[in-house]
Protein backbone atom coordinates (compact mmCIF):
# COMPACT_ATOMS: atom_id res chain seq x y z
CA UNK A 1 0.00 0.00 0.00
CA UNK A 2 2.87 2.36 0.81
CA UNK A 3 3.99 2.05 -3.03
CA UNK A 4 0.71 3.04 -4.54
CA UNK A 5 1.17 6.80 -5.38
CA UNK A 6 -2.85 7.70 -4.58
CA UNK A 7 -2.56 6.29 -1.41
CA UNK A 8 0.24 8.36 -0.72
CA UNK A 9 -1.08 11.52 -2.19
CA UNK A 10 -4.03 10.96 0.72
CA UNK A 11 -1.41 10.66 3.27
CA UNK A 12 0.06 14.13 1.88
CA UNK A 13 -3.19 15.40 1.66
CA UNK A 14 -4.19 14.35 5.21
CA UNK A 15 -1.02 15.83 6.98
CA UNK A 16 -1.87 19.07 5.14
CA UNK A 17 -5.19 19.36 6.60
CA UNK A 18 -3.86 18.39 10.19
CA UNK A 19 -1.10 20.79 9.94
CA UNK A 20 -3.33 23.68 8.69
CA UNK A 21 -5.89 22.12 11.66
CA UNK A 22 -2.37 23.26 14.28
CA UNK A 23 -1.49 25.98 12.66
CA UNK A 24 -4.77 27.39 13.36
CA UNK A 25 -4.96 26.30 16.81
CA UNK A 26 -1.49 28.15 17.25
CA UNK A 27 -3.35 31.51 15.89
CA UNK A 28 -6.15 31.04 18.12
CA UNK A 29 -4.18 30.42 21.35
CA UNK A 30 -1.70 32.68 20.90
CA UNK A 31 -4.51 35.31 20.03
CA UNK A 32 -3.89 39.17 19.23
CA UNK A 33 -3.90 41.09 15.55
CA UNK A 34 -3.15 38.17 14.43
CA UNK A 35 -5.93 35.77 15.12
CA UNK A 36 -8.16 38.55 14.26
CA UNK A 37 -6.65 38.88 10.41
CA UNK A 38 -6.25 35.60 10.06
CA UNK A 39 -8.25 33.26 11.75
CA UNK A 40 -11.69 32.96 9.07
CA UNK A 41 -8.72 32.76 6.60
CA UNK A 42 -7.19 29.82 8.45
CA UNK A 43 -10.29 28.25 8.74
CA UNK A 44 -11.37 28.33 4.76
CA UNK A 45 -8.23 26.77 3.95
CA UNK A 46 -8.31 24.10 6.43
CA UNK A 47 -12.36 23.31 4.90
CA UNK A 48 -11.15 23.95 1.99
CA UNK A 49 -8.24 20.72 1.84
CA UNK A 50 -10.33 18.67 4.40
CA UNK A 51 -12.50 18.64 0.79
CA UNK A 52 -10.04 17.95 -1.17
CA UNK A 53 -9.08 15.01 1.63
CA UNK A 54 -12.31 13.54 1.33
CA UNK A 55 -12.71 13.65 -2.41
CA UNK A 56 -9.07 11.56 -2.90
CA UNK A 57 -10.04 9.44 0.06
CA UNK A 58 -13.66 8.54 -1.62
CA UNK A 59 -11.73 8.28 -5.37
CA UNK A 60 -8.93 5.80 -3.42
CA UNK A 61 -11.77 3.82 -1.97
CA UNK A 62 -13.84 3.68 -4.88
CA UNK A 63 -10.52 2.76 -7.40
CA UNK A 64 -9.46 0.09 -4.89
CA UNK A 65 -12.83 -1.84 -4.87
CA UNK A 66 -13.33 -2.21 -8.40
CA UNK A 67 -14.84 1.17 -9.13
Amino acid sequence: MLQDPLFILVAVACLVVVGILLFGIGGFAKGGDFNKKHANRVMRWRIGAQAVAIVLILLFVWLRRGG
